[in-house]
């Protein structure tokens, strides 16, 4: 059995990122946001990764957020800065520049529902239950959660969300744009991994850019978000994936890309 935190391979052109500490519901330790770091670094540095997956492994938690059991009760500045490394893995995901699905099998708190909202997209299990935390001990304040919320689902939503630490399921979690789709448990990492292929068989260029314009475009003005759209479209012109696409819809065959 492999005991690395995070556990990366790739099949095809979509990367598979598994974070690994099952019996700790996947609790994030300052080893695993590390190695999370490393397997980003691969991705963006492999062209031929054209999507990522984001799993974990065990059926009982997808993550619990940060591992209180390891932080020390000191306040040194070394401590704090570990603290802030371990909740920077929504920073981390964030930084993929590909398109990143995130397969959410069980609870997803803290830390670790920050690191979904991350993504690009999730499929949730029908099981999957999400929470800001423990409002006991934990800090909703210092994982991203306080930003990625309120982007994602509201401000209204966010905050209640935020204040209270309570929990929602999977079937509210649809109904306010927290997550994509639902699916039956057994089915949560197929879906994914069905999502994921199919996305990876369309221009890599496109799809890059495609989340650059959305993500980047959130930030600016509605002009000059348009620019950036437009900027980024002329660029996709120069490609040699765009002339391959108009030529395989003319011959009416299946187009290659090449990244390129």
């Amino acid at each position: 059995m492999n005991h690395e935190p995070i556990l990366y391979n790739k099949k095809g052109h979509v990367g598979y990122i598994t974070l690994n500490r099952p019996a700790a519901n996947n609790a994030i330790t300052l080893d695993m946001a590390v190695a999370l770091q490393a397997a980003t670094r691969t991705v963006n540095q492999d062209p031929d990764v054209r999507v990522v997956v984001i799993s974990a492994a065990g059926d009982e938690a997808f993550s619990s957020g940060e591992d209180w059991a390891q932080l020390s009760a000191s306040a040194s500045l070394d401590s704090m800065k570990d603290l802030a490394l371990r909740y920077s893995v929504a920073e981390t995901v964030s930084a993929i520049e590909c398109p990143v699905i995130t397969a959410i099998s069980g609870a997803a708190s803290g830390a670790g529902l920050a690191l979904a909202l991350a993504s690009d997209l999730r499929i949730a299990s029908s099981q999957a239950s999400f929470s800001a935390g423990a409002s006991s001990h934990d800090v909703p304040v210092a994982n991203g959660l306080t930003q990625l919320l309120p982007r994602i689902v509201g401000r209204g939503k966010a905050m209640e969300m935020l204040l209270t630490a309570e929990p929602i399921d999977a079937a509210e979690a649809l109904k306010i744009g927290l997550v994509h789709r639902v699916v039956p448990h057994q089915d949560v990492i197929s879906e994914a991994i069905k999502m994921a292929e199919d996305m990876a068989s369309k221009a890599p260029i496109a799809l890059r850019y495609a989340k650059e314009a959305v993500n980047k475009g959130m930030d600016l003005t509605l002009e000059q978000a348009l620019r950036l759209e437009c900027d980024l479209y002329m660029v996709l012109h120069t490609t040699h994936d765009r002339t391959e696409g108009i030529t395989a819809f003319r011959d009416k065959k299946k187009p290659t890309f090449k990244g390129e």
